[in-house]
């Protein structure tokens, strides 16, 4: 059965790689595809757009999302438009996968809300290798425990709005939960000047960005003699975009409920 599938956020980097993967698939069909209103690039077949063959789809204005029909909506754009989005979404009963990041507490609590009503499909990365990454994390933090430090080391592109990204966090939130703590109690997200001793049970966090780097994600765990580190590295966007797609296919199908990339790839206990 084929799905209807509406992108927001089209016009940015992953959008033009989601609207690729999902032209890539026979089990979807692009049927809109959002940007911001005022992008210079409305109007334009999507498909021109991410450099493929023209798709009948054209780019409009996310303000025009409530009056479009889909199935279910992949966005990848930011807090403020993603969240319009979701009440569309919720209006006609359509599915979301939400690859967004940078939420507010508050805003965290109306997807949540939405989730009773919807299929939501959340995750800060949608690469199989990233998922199975946080899983041998959390396994890795709940077998070292305290005799390890934590630190996680990411990088990515110059354009890169936010620090650290959502993966480093949620890999901050695995490693953690491995321990049987919280990150919030226990992160570290900056060092300068003299800073002390490192806090017992600390996961410390730094940032590169530079270049057209995808995505890098190292975990390193450092105990006396020995380090042990888990990596992730992606070449390319298509890694992210194809998972995306593939979570709409799985969301499009199921009961409202709030899930994770972990679901859609039959990881979750």
């Amino acid at each position: 059965m084929t799905q209807r599938v509406a992108i927001n956020g089209a016009s940015g980097r992953m959008g033009r790689e989601l609207i690729v993967a999902a032209q890539a698939r026979d089990d979807l069909e692009l049927v809109a595809a959002f940007a911001s209103s005022t992008n210079e690039q409305l109007g334009i077949d999507a498909g021109r757009l991410a450099g493929v063959a023209d798709t009948g789809v054209f780019l409009t204005s996310s303000e025009s999302i409530a009056k479009a029909a889909f199935d279910v909506l992949v966005d990848f754009s930011l807090p403020a438009p993603s969240m319009s989005a979701l009440a569309a979404c919720r209006a006609q009963g359509a599915a979301m996968v939400i690859g967004t990041t940078g939420f507010s507490a508050a805003q965290q609590a109306e997807i949540d809300a939405a989730a009773a009503d919807i299929a939501i499909v959340q995750a800060p990365n949608y690469s199989a290798g990233v998922n199975l990454t946080l899983d041998l994390v959390e396994r890795a933090a709940a077998a070292l425990g305290d005799d390890v430090d934590i630190e996680i080391v990411e990088a990515h592109h110059r354009h890169k709005v936010d620090a650290p990204s959502g993966t480093a966090l949620k890999l901050g939130e695995v490693a953690a939960r491995g321990r049987g703590q919280t990150l919030d109690q226990n992160a570290v997200y900056a060092r300068e000047g003299h800073t002390g001793e490192r806090p017992a049970g600390a996961i410390g966090f730094a940032t590169v960005r530079g270049g057209d780097i995808v995505g890098e994600h190292t975990v390193l765990f450092a105990g006396a003699g020995e380090r042990i580190e888990i990596t992730h590295r992606a070449t390319s966007r298509q890694t992210f975009a194809g998972g995306a797609m593939r979570a709409a296919v799985w969301a499009s199908v199921q009961t409202p409920g709030h899930y994770g990339m972990n679901d859609v790839l039959g990881l979750s206990d």
